[in-house]
């Protein structure tokens, strides 16, 4: 479970750091948007293995979800 953990904030931080590059690459890179682009396919493809990971353990029952009534 804690490596689950783990594995999910690194991936969440991969994310994130995507996103600043695709930024910084917004920010000065002039009329090529090559590398911009490159960082947001990485950020996409981060998030959609973040969510078939998270669903993944939520199908062999590593994680529960916490609803708002409990």
């Amino acid at each position: 479970m804690e490596l689950f953990r783990i594995f999910v904030g690194l991936v969440m931080l991969g994310i994130l750091f995507s996103l600043g590059s695709a930024l910084f690459h917004l920010m000065t890179d002039k009329g090529d948007s090559k590398k911009m682009v490159r960082a947001l396919t990485v950020r996409v493809a981060l998030s959609v293995a973040l969510f078939l990971a998270l669903m993944g353990a939520w199908a062999l029952g590593l994680i529960q979800p916490l609803g708002a009534g409990r």
